[in-house]
Protein backbone atom coordinates (compact mmCIF):
# COMPACT_ATOMS: atom_id res chain seq x y z
CA UNK A 1 0.00 0.00 0.00
CA UNK A 2 1.32 3.44 -0.92
CA UNK A 3 2.10 5.81 1.90
CA UNK A 4 -0.24 8.67 2.60
CA UNK A 5 1.07 12.12 1.78
CA UNK A 6 0.80 15.63 3.16
CA UNK A 7 1.61 18.70 1.06
CA UNK A 8 4.74 20.67 1.89
CA UNK A 9 3.93 23.68 4.05
CA UNK A 10 5.89 26.35 5.95
CA UNK A 11 5.81 26.57 9.72
CA UNK A 12 4.29 30.04 9.47
CA UNK A 13 2.93 32.35 6.79
CA UNK A 14 5.74 33.72 4.67
CA UNK A 15 5.87 37.31 3.46
CA UNK A 16 3.93 37.69 0.24
CA UNK A 17 2.00 34.44 0.67
CA UNK A 18 -1.40 33.57 2.13
CA UNK A 19 -3.09 30.73 3.93
CA UNK A 20 -5.04 29.98 0.77
CA UNK A 21 -1.87 28.61 -0.80
CA UNK A 22 -2.02 25.73 1.67
CA UNK A 23 -4.99 24.29 -0.24
CA UNK A 24 -3.74 24.49 -3.80
CA UNK A 25 -2.77 21.97 -6.47
CA UNK A 26 -0.32 20.02 -4.31
CA UNK A 27 -2.91 19.62 -1.53
CA UNK A 28 -5.49 18.47 -4.10
CA UNK A 29 -3.00 15.95 -5.49
CA UNK A 30 -2.24 14.62 -2.00
CA UNK A 31 -5.92 14.37 -1.19
CA UNK A 32 -6.61 12.48 -4.41
CA UNK A 33 -3.67 10.16 -3.75
CA UNK A 34 -4.60 9.37 -0.15
CA UNK A 35 -8.20 8.64 -1.01
CA UNK A 36 -7.19 6.53 -3.98
CA UNK A 37 -5.06 4.38 -1.68
CA UNK A 38 -8.03 3.36 0.45
CA UNK A 39 -10.88 3.58 -2.07
CA UNK A 40 -10.29 1.78 -5.34
CA UNK A 41 -13.38 3.36 -6.89
CA UNK A 42 -12.10 6.88 -6.39
CA UNK A 43 -11.84 8.85 -9.66
CA UNK A 44 -8.63 10.73 -8.97
CA UNK A 45 -8.53 12.57 -12.28
CA UNK A 46 -12.16 13.58 -12.11
CA UNK A 47 -11.77 14.80 -8.53
CA UNK A 48 -8.69 16.84 -9.43
CA UNK A 49 -10.56 18.55 -12.27
CA UNK A 50 -13.54 19.33 -10.08
CA UNK A 51 -11.40 20.46 -7.16
CA UNK A 52 -9.26 22.83 -9.21
CA UNK A 53 -12.19 24.39 -11.09
CA UNK A 54 -12.92 27.74 -9.44
CA UNK A 55 -10.40 27.21 -6.64
CA UNK A 56 -7.94 30.00 -7.49
CA UNK A 57 -9.88 33.10 -6.33
CA UNK A 58 -11.04 31.57 -3.03
CA UNK A 59 -9.70 32.22 0.45
CA UNK A 60 -8.62 29.41 2.76
CA UNK A 61 -12.01 28.76 4.40
CA UNK A 62 -13.89 28.90 1.12
CA UNK A 63 -11.33 26.53 -0.38
CA UNK A 64 -12.04 24.05 2.38
CA UNK A 65 -15.75 24.29 1.60
CA UNK A 66 -15.15 24.01 -2.15
CA UNK A 67 -13.02 20.89 -1.77
CA UNK A 68 -15.58 19.34 0.57
CA UNK A 69 -18.23 19.78 -2.12
CA UNK A 70 -15.90 18.21 -4.69
CA UNK A 71 -15.34 15.26 -2.36
CA UNK A 72 -19.08 14.79 -2.06
CA UNK A 73 -19.32 14.17 -5.81
CA UNK A 74 -16.62 11.47 -5.82
CA UNK A 75 -17.25 9.60 -2.56
CA UNK A 76 -20.18 7.25 -1.80
CA UNK A 77 -23.56 8.97 -1.52
CA UNK A 78 -24.23 7.77 2.02
CA UNK A 79 -22.46 10.10 4.46
CA UNK A 80 -21.32 7.34 6.83
CA UNK A 81 -19.71 5.44 3.95
CA UNK A 82 -17.93 8.56 2.75
CA UNK A 83 -16.68 9.33 6.26
CA UNK A 84 -15.34 5.80 6.67
CA UNK A 85 -13.19 6.33 3.58
CA UNK A 86 -12.00 9.75 4.72
CA UNK A 87 -10.98 8.35 8.11
CA UNK A 88 -9.05 5.48 6.53
CA UNK A 89 -7.09 8.05 4.51
CA UNK A 90 -5.82 10.00 7.53
CA UNK A 91 -2.14 10.31 8.35
CA UNK A 92 -1.04 9.29 11.90
CA UNK A 93 -2.21 11.44 14.83
CA UNK A 94 -0.03 14.33 15.98
CA UNK A 95 2.37 13.44 18.75
CA UNK A 96 2.97 16.98 20.04
CA UNK A 97 1.09 20.19 20.73
CA UNK A 98 3.78 22.75 19.91
CA UNK A 99 5.30 23.95 16.63
CA UNK A 100 2.67 22.18 14.55
CA UNK A 101 3.26 24.33 11.50
CA UNK A 102 0.69 24.87 8.76
CA UNK A 103 0.65 21.47 7.06
CA UNK A 104 -2.32 20.48 9.26
CA UNK A 105 -4.58 22.81 7.23
CA UNK A 106 -4.65 19.97 4.73
CA UNK A 107 -7.51 18.60 6.81
CA UNK A 108 -9.70 21.70 6.51
CA UNK A 109 -11.72 20.06 3.67
CA UNK A 110 -12.36 17.07 5.93
CA UNK A 111 -13.89 19.15 8.73
CA UNK A 112 -15.76 21.22 6.14
CA UNK A 113 -17.23 17.96 4.81
CA UNK A 114 -18.48 17.05 8.29
CA UNK A 115 -19.93 20.50 8.92
CA UNK A 116 -21.79 20.55 5.60
CA UNK A 117 -22.98 16.95 5.25
CA UNK A 118 -22.86 15.51 8.77
CA UNK A 119 -26.00 17.03 10.26
CA UNK A 120 -28.89 15.93 8.05
CA UNK A 121 -30.16 12.33 8.18
CA UNK A 122 -31.14 12.68 4.51
CA UNK A 123 -27.42 12.71 3.66
CA UNK A 124 -26.98 9.50 5.63
CA UNK A 125 -29.67 7.25 4.23
CA UNK A 126 -32.21 8.55 6.74
CA UNK A 127 -30.11 7.57 9.77
CA UNK A 128 -29.04 9.99 12.51
CA UNK A 129 -25.46 11.02 11.60
CA UNK A 130 -24.51 12.32 15.06
CA UNK A 131 -22.36 9.41 16.22
CA UNK A 132 -20.59 9.11 12.87
CA UNK A 133 -19.84 12.83 12.90
CA UNK A 134 -18.61 12.85 16.49
CA UNK A 135 -16.23 9.97 15.84
CA UNK A 136 -14.97 11.65 12.69
CA UNK A 137 -14.30 14.90 14.53
CA UNK A 138 -12.58 13.01 17.32
CA UNK A 139 -10.15 11.48 14.83
CA UNK A 140 -9.57 14.60 12.75
CA UNK A 141 -8.96 16.87 15.73
CA UNK A 142 -6.00 14.63 16.59
CA UNK A 143 -4.44 15.70 13.28
CA UNK A 144 -5.76 19.23 12.75
CA UNK A 145 -8.66 20.64 14.78
CA UNK A 146 -12.38 20.06 14.55
CA UNK A 147 -13.17 23.39 16.20
CA UNK A 148 -14.81 24.70 13.01
CA UNK A 149 -16.98 21.66 12.32
CA UNK A 150 -18.06 21.23 15.94
CA UNK A 151 -19.93 24.52 15.99
CA UNK A 152 -22.93 23.65 13.81
CA UNK A 153 -23.46 20.59 16.02
CA UNK A 154 -23.56 22.82 19.09
CA UNK A 155 -26.13 24.99 17.32
CA UNK A 156 -28.26 22.04 16.15
CA UNK A 157 -27.83 19.68 19.10
CA UNK A 158 -26.52 21.72 22.01
CA UNK A 159 -27.19 19.33 24.88
CA UNK A 160 -26.02 16.10 23.28
CA UNK A 161 -22.92 17.77 21.81
CA UNK A 162 -21.96 19.40 25.11
CA UNK A 163 -22.43 16.06 26.83
CA UNK A 164 -19.98 14.47 24.41
CA UNK A 165 -17.47 17.29 24.87
CA UNK A 166 -17.67 16.84 28.64
CA UNK A 167 -16.81 13.17 28.18
CA UNK A 168 -13.84 14.15 26.03
CA UNK A 169 -12.43 16.50 28.68
CA UNK A 170 -11.09 13.29 30.27
CA UNK A 171 -9.51 12.02 27.06
CA UNK A 172 -5.76 11.25 27.23
CA UNK A 173 -5.10 13.19 24.00
CA UNK A 174 -4.57 16.94 24.61
CA UNK A 175 -5.78 17.71 21.08
CA UNK A 176 -9.14 16.19 21.97
CA UNK A 177 -9.32 17.99 25.33
CA UNK A 178 -8.51 21.31 23.66
CA UNK A 179 -11.34 20.78 21.18
CA UNK A 180 -13.80 20.72 24.08
CA UNK A 181 -12.91 24.29 24.99
CA UNK A 182 -11.93 25.71 21.60
CA UNK A 183 -14.85 24.25 19.67
CA UNK A 184 -17.39 25.67 22.13
CA UNK A 185 -15.97 29.21 22.33
CA UNK A 186 -18.78 31.73 21.82
CA UNK A 187 -16.73 33.92 19.48
CA UNK A 188 -14.12 31.66 17.93
CA UNK A 189 -12.08 33.69 15.38
CA UNK A 190 -12.70 32.80 11.71
CA UNK A 191 -15.63 30.58 12.66
CA UNK A 192 -19.39 31.00 12.98
CA UNK A 193 -20.43 32.39 16.33
CA UNK A 194 -22.67 30.36 18.60
CA UNK A 195 -25.49 32.83 19.33
CA UNK A 196 -26.85 30.87 22.29
CA UNK A 197 -23.45 30.95 24.02
CA UNK A 198 -22.89 34.62 23.19
CA UNK A 199 -26.20 35.30 24.93
CA UNK A 200 -25.64 32.88 27.82
CA UNK A 201 -22.26 31.12 28.13
CA UNK A 202 -23.14 29.24 31.30
CA UNK A 203 -23.61 25.87 29.51
CA UNK A 204 -19.89 25.85 28.61
CA UNK A 205 -18.61 26.71 32.09
CA UNK A 206 -18.43 23.05 33.26
CA UNK A 207 -15.99 22.40 30.40
CA UNK A 208 -13.77 25.28 31.53
CA UNK A 209 -13.93 24.11 35.14
CA UNK A 210 -12.83 20.64 34.08
CA UNK A 211 -9.91 21.94 31.98
CA UNK A 212 -8.64 24.97 33.92
CA UNK A 213 -5.81 22.94 35.47
CA UNK A 214 -5.12 20.75 32.45
CA UNK A 215 -1.52 19.47 32.39
CA UNK A 216 -0.99 20.75 28.82
CA UNK A 217 -0.48 24.46 28.15
CA UNK A 218 -2.08 23.97 24.72
CA UNK A 219 -5.36 23.18 26.47
CA UNK A 220 -5.06 25.83 29.19
CA UNK A 221 -4.47 28.55 26.58
CA UNK A 222 -7.76 27.60 24.94
CA UNK A 223 -9.52 27.83 28.30
CA UNK A 224 -8.11 31.33 28.77
CA UNK A 225 -9.19 32.39 25.28
CA UNK A 226 -12.65 30.92 25.81
CA UNK A 227 -13.00 32.86 29.06
CA UNK A 228 -11.77 35.94 27.23
CA UNK A 229 -14.64 35.49 24.77
CA UNK A 230 -17.07 35.41 27.67
CA UNK A 231 -15.54 38.56 29.13
CA UNK A 232 -16.46 40.48 25.97
CA UNK A 233 -20.19 39.94 26.51
CA UNK A 234 -20.48 39.03 30.19
CA UNK A 235 -17.55 40.65 32.00
CA UNK A 236 -19.09 40.26 35.45
CA UNK A 237 -19.52 36.52 34.95
CA UNK A 238 -15.97 36.11 33.67
CA UNK A 239 -14.46 38.25 36.43
CA UNK A 240 -16.36 36.39 39.16
CA UNK A 241 -15.13 33.07 37.79
CA UNK A 242 -11.54 34.31 37.61
CA UNK A 243 -11.77 35.66 41.16
CA UNK A 244 -12.89 32.23 42.39
CA UNK A 245 -10.19 30.47 40.40
CA UNK A 246 -7.54 32.78 41.87
CA UNK A 247 -8.00 31.38 45.39
CA UNK A 248 -5.16 28.94 45.97
CA UNK A 249 -4.32 28.99 42.27
CA UNK A 250 -1.24 27.31 40.86
CA UNK A 251 1.16 29.36 38.74
CA UNK A 252 -0.35 27.73 35.66
CA UNK A 253 -3.88 28.73 36.63
CA UNK A 254 -2.74 32.25 37.43
CA UNK A 255 -1.50 32.51 33.86
CA UNK A 256 -4.94 31.40 32.60
CA UNK A 257 -6.55 34.20 34.62
CA UNK A 258 -4.13 36.87 33.43
CA UNK A 259 -4.52 35.79 29.81
CA UNK A 260 -8.32 35.67 30.07
CA UNK A 261 -8.67 39.28 31.24
CA UNK A 262 -5.84 40.84 29.25
CA UNK A 263 -8.06 42.72 26.80
CA UNK A 264 -10.28 44.48 29.38
CA UNK A 265 -7.13 45.17 31.40
CA UNK A 266 -5.59 46.96 28.42
CA UNK A 267 -8.72 49.12 28.32
CA UNK A 268 -8.20 50.04 31.95
CA UNK A 269 -11.13 48.07 33.40
CA UNK A 270 -10.51 48.18 37.15
CA UNK A 271 -11.65 44.63 37.95
CA UNK A 272 -9.52 43.16 35.17
CA UNK A 273 -6.49 45.06 36.46
CA UNK A 274 -7.18 43.81 39.97
CA UNK A 275 -7.41 40.22 38.80
CA UNK A 276 -4.13 40.48 36.91
CA UNK A 277 -2.53 41.87 40.04
CA UNK A 278 -3.72 39.07 42.34
CA UNK A 279 -2.74 36.50 39.71
CA UNK A 280 0.79 37.79 39.30
CA UNK A 281 3.41 35.02 39.29
CA UNK A 282 5.17 34.45 42.59
CA UNK A 283 8.63 35.99 42.69
CA UNK A 284 10.55 37.69 39.93
CA UNK A 285 11.36 36.10 36.59
CA UNK A 286 13.62 36.95 33.72
CA UNK A 287 12.28 39.84 31.66
CA UNK A 288 11.69 37.75 28.54
CA UNK A 289 9.85 34.99 30.38
CA UNK A 290 7.77 37.52 32.28
CA UNK A 291 6.77 39.19 29.05
CA UNK A 292 5.63 35.90 27.58
CA UNK A 293 3.66 35.16 30.74
CA UNK A 294 1.76 38.41 30.40
CA UNK A 295 0.74 37.84 26.74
Amino acid sequence: MSEFRLPAAPRSILKGSSLAALLDREAVDCLAHNLGVVYTGFDRAGFRRSAMTGLAPLGILDRGHHLACALRDYLPARYSDAIAILLRSLTPPLSQTEDLGLAVFFYLPHVSFIAKFGLDPEDNGGRDPFEVSMQAQYEITRRFSAEFSMRPFLVRWQERTLARLMEWTRDPDPHVRRLCSEGSRPRLPWAMRIPAFVKDPRPTLPILERLKDDPDEYVRRSVANHLGDIAKDHPKMAFELCDRWARGASEERKWVIRHAVRHPAKKGVAEALRLREIARPAGRRAAGKAARDED
